[in-house]
């Protein structure tokens, strides 16, 4: 809903953020681009590599007019500093530390009114195909940068896009153009698909809450373009907990405090975990909180026009038998304070034909962080 942002007028982070990296990196052409390392990129509309864009805006950083939402004493000192706090100073000066991390892999490519940020590794013409992964909220594809690399390495070409709204991909402004329904995720993915010409049917890989459900929901309605599906742990039966943060996401004006919180991601991450984040980890799942307010009310317009357990009813009805016929991992960190075991042992019960489960010792609730070695150990056998 409009009403969760702020003015337009005010809402200028964005919009002259995009129009600066455009703007530097010449007119945007389309059809046969030329991508870092060489190769050749036919029929997508790629604005720029990861370091390309970021070397290009270095020298005019785009005016953040929400600056009095982390540059203020009570955010800084929410903030994980070095040891030597005052080699960092404020926050803009931490954004500068922390402004190239963590966008390994990573291009910028348009696909119809949005730019995606997305992860790629492998070739085109790998021998064993291609796997698409798909990350959960608050959360972001860089949690798949080692699995997708080990993927990469035994001869699978990966994709790992940040949806819509998260990670390093475009945030529109509600009402103009993209409101954060589940139907236009799953209409702007099929447009990705299209732009990165992903060839059907792939092996699909998806993890967590919200936007990670709509991955499974958009699996429900594209059976055929699929040969493999690979779930991590997600809500996937009516009894799945909603975690506390989307519950205070859905209480008025509060949930507008509570998204803009800049070390959410991290905090919900290590919540749902047995281990705490290495800083340069959580340097890079706080960045897109910390440089705007655009994630954190993305995050806000998606989580309340879902229903979370609607949703996870409709996974479980969808993958039961007699209504889904093709191959499932459940790979699940058994140590996920979010979401139960119980939960995938329901889920596998009611496709035991197609399910297949994987418990992931000392995993918590995103393996492919926890122990990506684990979670390439389990694909590998499975894809």
């Amino acid at each position: 809903m409009a009403s969760s942002f702020p003015s337009p007028l005010l809402n200028l982070q964005l919009s002259s953020s995009s129009l600066s990296n455009s703007t530097a990196v010449g007119a945007i052409t389309t059809g046969v681009c030329w991508r870092s390392g060489g190769r050749r990129s036919r029929g997508r509309t790629v604005i720029a590599n990861a370091t390309e864009k970021e070397e290009q805006g270095k020298d005019s950083p785009a005016f953040n007019p929400f600056g009095f939402v982390t540059d203020n004493p009570s955010s800084r000192s929410a903030i994980q500093l070095p040891e030597s706090p005052a080699e960092d100073g404020n926050v803009g000066q931490m954004l500068y530390r922390i402004e190239d991390k963590g966008k390994e892999y990573g291009s910028y490519i348009r696909s119809g009114e949005f730019v995606w940020f997305v992860r790629e590794t492998g070739s085109p013409d790998s021998r064993r195909g291609t796997i698409i992964f798909l990350h959960g909220a608050p959360t972001q594809s860089y949690s798949y940068r080692v699995v997708m690399s080990q993927m990469s390495d035994v001869g699978f070409h990966c994709f790992a896009p940040d949806w819509i709204g998260f990670g390093f991909s475009e945030k529109p402004y509600s009402g103009y153009g993209f409101d954060y329904t589940e139907k236009e995720f799953h209409d702007e993915f099929d447009k990705l698909l299209d732009v990165l010409e992903v060839k059907s049917p792939f092996l699909l890989v998806v993890q967590g809450f919200l936007v990670g459900s709509f991955g499974l929901t958009w699996a429900l309605k594209n059976p055929s373009r699929i040969s493999k599906l690979a779930i991590l742990n997600s809500p996937l039966t009516a009894s799945s907990p909603v975690p506390g943060l989307f519950q205070k996401l859905r209480i008025p004006l509060y949930g507008e405090f509570t998204c803009q919180n800049a070390v959410m991601a991290e905090r919900f991450i290590e919540a749902g975990s047995a281990y705490v984040l290495k800083l340069e980890k959580a340097d890079v799942y706080r960045l897109p909180y910390l440089s705007s307010s655009g994630p954190g009310f993305a995050l806000l317009e998606a989580a309340r026009k879902a229903n979370f357990k609607d949703i996870a009813s409709q996974v479980a009805a969808g993958f039961a038998s007699g209504r889904w016929d093709k191959p499932i991992l459940v790979a699940w960190g058994i140590s996920d304070k979010y979401l139960p075991q119980s939960v995938a042992e329901e889920f596998q019960k009611g496709n035991p034909d197609y399910i297949k489960l994987k418990l992931i010792e000392g995993a918590g609730h995103m393996p492919q962080e926890d122990w990506p070695e684990k979670v390439v150990d389990a694909l590998r056998a499975f894809f």
